[in-house]
């Protein structure tokens, strides 16, 4: 019975067992299942999750990325064009270069600067005073225009008798002023070359006004219309403390008032209304006095410490015909040429032009454009001096396309008359003939045609300013040899440098 009992309390554990056993697995099964359900269930946030991390992963990429397409900056594709502290570079190289010469030129021939010296570039005799006696003169000429014109407008005269008349005056302008500087040995070649140029200014401007009120005259006639002087005549009113002006019409041009005024003006080209400022800028006004004051000694300094040096120097090697003397003193000679010119070209140019202009109160202050970035000879030509190019654009090439003359001769004949007219300022003075200015302009067209069809961009742009500081020296250079074998017979020995 015992062995029964205990069999049977056995038996009942083991099955107790196996349903402990059995539950267990099935507990185990259903936590399985549960597990891999919410495993099942939370697969897909772990996919989102992943790809989140890998997009983060690129956002980081492109957030700790040091490198992407781009050029150097020195390469043309780059677009860079900010160069400032390269030309503040260049200004403190060139400060520094030319301290060096300027204390080399002290030490090697002390200082030259004499003002008196520079007075007698104007003045032989203290007591005679050709040169400003010429100038005074030349009032006659601008009357002989004014009443030429007036009895033209009332006609008085035929166009033919006018026409004859201007061209009388206008060549006088030019041979009168030349005789008297070649006859009176008491006109200085700087006095000469100031009364030459006065006369040629004033031979343009009445050129100009001859044609603008001939122009005039024709639209009258063509329109068959006359204008009573009472209501052409200019007239000044005051108006709210400003001074105003009123339109002017031919004939009513025709006065001693508007024609001074166009003379002393800066510009070539004549007009019956010109732009003006409303008023007189002091500020202005002094401080372009100023540098017109401090520039005109500057330049005097510089001829005379720098170049009057190097151009005595310069003689031997042109007598001996040395020519790599000579090639050496041409660039030293260039650079203090070049310094002077471009000095001179701001005096004149901008300082004293504008002066004038505010003075005068007129309003077209373009006397210059961008010739400094000139990428042709012809650019250079066209926008370094205004005035002159307006004049001839309207005066002297559009007329020749009028006439039928095609743009390549008259472009010649434009480069033509400029020769002319710096040969003229240049030989008449020094009372010699050696048309050194002439061809140095006449050969500005094959240079103009050579830059134009082989060079562009930069290499043009050097190729101006090639010509600039190396053209200029050398026409100096022959001119002042040529001047001093003609008056003291043979070239001044000068000393190495």
């Amino acid at each position: 019975m015992g062995d029964r009992s205990e069999r049977g309390s056995a038996k009942h554990r083991r099955r107790t067992t196996i349903s402990g056993d059995a539950a267990a697995h099935a507990k185990r099964s259903g936590a399985t299942e549960t597990l891999s359900g919410q495993v099942k269930e939370k697969e897909p946030r772990h996919d989102t999750s992943a790809s989140k991390q890998k997009n983060h992963s690129d956002a980081g990429d492109d957030t700790f990325s040091c490198h992407k397409l781009q050029e150097s900056l020195l390469s043309s594709d780059s677009g860079y064009s900010n160069y400032r502290g390269i030309l503040n570079w260049c200004v403190v190289m060139l400060v520094l270069s030319n301290a060096r010469l300027v204390l080399e030129n002290l030490i090697k021939y002390g200082i030259l600067v004499d003002p008196i010296q520079f007075v007698s570039l104007f003045l032989k005799d203290p007591y005679s005073w050709p040169a400003l006696c010429l100038i005074i003169v030349s009032n006659v000429f601008i009357m002989a225009a004014l009443y030429t014109e007036r009895k033209l407008s009332v006609g008085t005269i035929s166009e033919g008798t006018g026409t004859f008349l201007h061209s009388i005056n206008l060549a006088a302008l030019l041979f009168f002023p030349a005789v008297t500087v070649l006859r009176v040995t008491s006109m200085t070649p700087v006095g000469g070359v100031v009364a030459l140029g006065v006369f040629t200014v004033l031979f343009l401007k009445l050129y100009s006004y001859r044609d603008v009120n001939k122009w005039c005259r024709d639209i009258r006639h063509a329109k068959a219309r006359t204008l009573s002087r009472s209501h052409s005549c200019p007239s000044v009113h005051k108006a709210n403390g400003t001074t105003g002006y009123t339109h002017v019409t031919y004939p009513g041009n025709l006065t001693h008032r508007d024609i001074y005024y166009f003379i002393f003006v800066p510009t070539l080209c004549y007009e019956l209304n010109f732009p003006r400022s409303p008023r007189i800028r002091k500020r202005f006004l002094l401080r372009r006095l100023l540098e017109m004051l401090f520039l005109m000694q500057l330049i005097v300094g510089l001829i005379q410490q720098w170049m009057v040096p190097t151009i005595q120097n310069s003689m031997k090697p042109f007598q001996d015909m040395d020519f790599t003397r000579i090639v050496e003193r041409l660039l030293k000679l260039a650079v203090p040429n070049h310094f002077i010119w471009l000095i001179f070209f701001y005096w004149y140019f901008h300082s004293s032009m504008n002066f004038i202009a505010e003075l005068m109160q007129f309003g077209d202050r373009e006397f210059y454009r961008d010739w400094w970035n000139s990428e042709t000879i012809t650019y250079f030509w066209s926008n370094w001096n205004i005035p002159v190019h307006k004049w001839c654009l309207r005066h002297f090439y559009k007329p020749m396309l009028v006439r039928g003359v095609k743009k390549l001769p008259a472009q010649v004949a434009v480069f033509f008359l400029s020769a002319f007219f710096h040969e003229y300022l240049v030989s008449v003075p020094l009372k010699m003939f050696r048309l050194w200015a002439f061809l140095g302009m006449m050969l500005q067209i094959p240079l103009a045609y050579f830059v134009g069809r082989f060079l562009r961009g930069n290499y043009g742009n050097a190729a101006v300013w090639m010509s600039l500081i190396i053209g200029q020296p050398t026409a100096v250079l022959m001119y002042v040899h040529d001047y001093y074998v003609l008056h003291y017979g043979s070239a001044s020995e000068g000393v190495a440098a």
